[in-house]
C-alpha cells in the first residue's frame, strides 16, 4: 500500500507498507484513528492519544475557507479509504502528488 506519512518537522514521504494494523500502529506510535478531512476518499491516519500523550503538533487541518480547526499532533499519514469498506489502499500518483505539496512545510504552533 502506498502511503504518505508526514512526521512534525519534516517533509512528507511516499512509503509503502504491507497494511497490517501492527505496521499502521507502529507509523503513529500507538493506537489509529481514522479522521476524513477532505473532499475524497482519503483518510487521515494518525495516534489516537496524540494530544493527551502530548506528541508534538505536527500539521494544521482547515475547513473551506481556510479557517484552522484543528491540529494533527504525532506522525500521521494518508491513505485512500473506499466508500462502504473498512479497508485501507493505496493513494493514487496524483493523491499522492497533491498531498505531498499540500503538506509540503512544517508548520510551527505557538500557544
Amino acid at each position: 500500500m502506498n502511503i504518505l506519512v508526514v512526521e512534525p518537522g519534516h517533509t512528507p514521504q511516499i512509503t509503502e507498507i504491507g497494511g497490517s494494523l501492527e505496521e499502521m500502529q507502529a507509523l503513529v506510535g500507538g493506537l489509529i484513528q481514522a479522521v476524513y478531512p477532505f473532499d475524497e476518499p482519503v483518510a487521515l491516519i494518525c495516534n489516537d492519544e496524540g494530544k493527551l500523550l502530548g506528541l508534538p503538533a505536527n500539521r494544521a487541518l482547515r475547513d473551506r475557507d481556510g479557517e484552522l480547526y484543528d491540529i494533527v499532533c504525532g506522525t500521521f499519514f494518508l491513505c485512500g479509504a473506499p466508500p462502504g469498506s473498512e479497508d485501507f489502499i493505496s493513494l493514487t500518483e496524483e493523491q499522492l502528488e497533491r498531498y505531498q505539496q499540500r503538506f509540503l512545510h512544517p508548520e510551527l504552533f505557538l500557544n
